[in-house]
């Protein structure tokens, strides 16, 4: 999915005296590919907070009626030095990439795909999508793999079932007994979570961990901390268990978790580097048609076909771009 926004806000700070165990961070919304932008709500990265573990970058979008809408239509574009992972709630995504991927992402199904050195991908929602709904997240690779090969895996988890009233998806590391195949470049935490109205269920995890709660639906309280919809709550290492609450209603999540990344990054538009010098030389092999191949198959709205369709990388800030990570 392509990066088109470039001012992330402020992290919501709560009132009173004491620290919250659970920092919240509240979403933008940022406009999504070219012209006919779809719009989604971005909640990571922040200016206080860049990642959590290796995640670094939380899309989240929908219900969108693409009858209103037009639905997503991401021409292609690049990535490197990250891996994208993609997971519906409702609809279904064409994706095709310059690895010759022509793959579909439906609703409890992983696609993850690594751009290592160099990808370049389109994603395109299907004519018989009616709602589009779920999210987009980055992974950042650490240096032993971000120049690595290209590479794209699926995976379709089995439900878990959830003491207290709840069930899982384990799309990516483990989790209350079901762990993914999918292997990651460092560790990973990555489930979708349905809780029944009123559930309470306490969750083992690494505590090395950092951990993010991003709520689709419902309203539910994360470690003792309200949480409404669109937010994440992010919450330190030092913590085996996970207490969720959920409210009157049913409770849609997605939990996220990793070890502190230990990198710093430099992160524009759809890169993931470690300079300045390192993303001007990456737009520049786009605009140039070098490093990141070519993406077959993809026809534009207006029926074009082949490199005239592919996505334009913005200009360059007049400031130099920093390394950043997270606060100690």
């Amino acid at each position: 999915m392509s990066n088109t926004e470039t001012a992330p806000p402020e992290v919501h700070a709560v009132p009173g005296d004491a620290v919250p165990q659970v920092e919240i961070l509240t979403p933008r919304e940022v406009p999504l590919g070219g012209p006919r932008a779809m719009t989604v709500r971005r909640t990571l990265p922040q200016r206080q907070r860049s990642l959590i573990g290796a995640w670094c970058f939380v899309d989240h979008y929908g219900p969108d009626d693409t009858a209103a809408s037009g639905g997503m239509d991401v021409p292609p574009h690049p990535h490197t030095g990250l891996a994208t992972v993609s997971w519906l709630f409702t609809g279904e995504v064409e994706h095709r990439d310059s690895l010759g991927t022509h793959a579909m992402v439906r609703p409890g199904e992983l696609n993850l795909m690594t751009a290592g050195h160099g990808i370049a991908h389109s994603e395109v929602s299907t004519p018989d999508t009616t709602v589009l709904h779920g999210v987009q997240l980055w992974v950042a690779l650490p240096e032993e793999a971000r120049d690595g090969p290209r590479d794209f895996a699926h995976h379709a988890p089995e439900p878990v079932t959830l003491p207290g009233g709840g069930t899982a998806r384990v799309f990516l590391g483990a989790l209350a007994g079901s762990r993914s195949p999918v292997p990651t470049a460092t560790p990973l935490l990555g489930a979708e979570v349905l809780l029944e109205p009123g559930a309470t269920i306490e969750l083992a995890v690494d505590a090395g961990f950092e951990h993010g709660l991003l709520v689709d639906r419902g309203h539910v309280a994360f470690q003792g901390q309200p949480l409404a919809p669109a937010e994440l709550g992010y919450l330190r290492t030092g913590h085996a268990t996970l207490r969720i609450e959920a409210g009157d209603e049913p409770a849609r999540l997605v939990l996220l978790g990793g070890p502190p990344f230990g990198e710093q990054i430099v992160m524009w538009w759809n890169f993931v580097g470690r300079s300045h010098d390192e993303i001007v030389a990456f737009r520049a092999a786009w605009e140039a048609g070098e490093r990141f191949g070519a993406v077959d198959g993809y026809v534009a709205r207006d029926g074009r076909t082949g490199p005239s369709t592919r996505l334009p990388a913005p200009a360059l800030p007049q400031a130099t771009i920093r390394p950043r990570g997270n606060p100690q």
